[in-house]
């Protein structure tokens, strides 16, 4: 065990567990470019449905982008308390990750249902039916990663900083901003590329 690792390194299973959270990465990845392939194969398949264009929001989405980059930062903020040994300081970056990404979660509901009442549902297209696939797969990891935070935001509270405590946020952490590099191509080819510039 080497004192100047980080904590969450300081276990032969820490290390694995992390270890093996990259390798779930990996068939993250591979899911999300399924879906991604699936959206830009069928993107112009509209079959007279509301056009995109005429729906996207960039300001609702500018916002949503804000908040999920924005939890990204205080997320690693966390991180950096939680190596220095500060509970209280992690548990209040921790508050705002998570409040963040409530935001977040809270905005594209808010965008769904405004799609729904303009006529733009899973059944409308295989356009539209690939966009709510694509965007509500990454809310739903949005809401499961928010939920695996409070839990081990409470397990940290109870146990202290451990090898095991911290290795799990770690491993949280990696999740959460993967999440946003998902969310960066979201917003590039399903959100900037469906907008009509004139």
């Amino acid at each position: 065990m080497n004192p100047n690792e980080p904590l969450e390194y300081q276990s032969s299973e820490g290390r694995n567990n992390i270890l093996g959270f990259w390798i779930f990465l990996g068939a993250e990845f591979a899911l999300f470019a399924t879906l991604f392939a699936s959206y830009f194969v069928l993107v112009d398949r509209n079959a007279g449905a509301v056009p995109s264009a005429e729906l996207f929001d960039l300001n609702l989405v500018l916002i949503m982008t804000f908040l999920l980059l924005t939890s990204s930062f205080t997320c690693g903020i966390a991180i950096h308390e939680m190596r220095a040994g500060r509970m209280n300081q992690t548990l209040v970056w921790i508050g705002l990750t998570l409040l963040l990404g409530l935001g977040f979660v809270g905005f594209e509901i808010y965008e769904f249902i405004h799609y729904v009442h303009e006529g733009a549902t899973l059944s409308a297209s295989a356009h539209w039916s690939t966009f709510f696939v694509l965007l509500g797969t990454h809310g739903l990891h949005v809401s499961i990663g928010i939920g695996w935070i409070v839990m081990l935001a409470i397990q940290m509270l109870k146990r202290g900083f451990t090898p095991r405590t911290t290795s799990k946020f770690f491993i949280a952490s990696l999740y959460w901003h993967f999440l946003d590099v998902v969310w960066i191509m979201i917003f590039t080819g399903v959100y900037l590329l469906g907008m009509e510039w004139v």
